[in-house]
């Protein structure tokens, strides 16, 4: 009941976060926890480690979209 508090509290507190800072942060924390709920009791850790690995992958993903936005526009002139 506590980790679903706390996960909870987190959420808020993600939410009113700008979006840009949260992009893959709400996803990654909520898998993170429930995975480190699961492995030994251990969710706020999970949700922690989740939220910046979403963060990590969402600017990686950013980047690439860029990129290939770039190599496109590259082409045509």
């Amino acid at each position: 009941m506590k980790t679903l508090i706390a996960l909870s509290v987190a959420a808020a507190v993600l939410l009113s976060a700008q979006a840009a800072e949260a992009k893959g942060c709400i996803k990654g924390a909520i898998v993170g926890g429930v995975a480190g709920h699961y492995a030994g009791h251990h969710g706020m850790l999970g949700a922690a480690a989740g939220c910046l690995y979403g963060r990590h992958r969402a600017k990686q993903q950013e980047r690439d979209q860029d990129r290939q936005q770039q190599s496109q526009d590259n082409g045509r002139t």
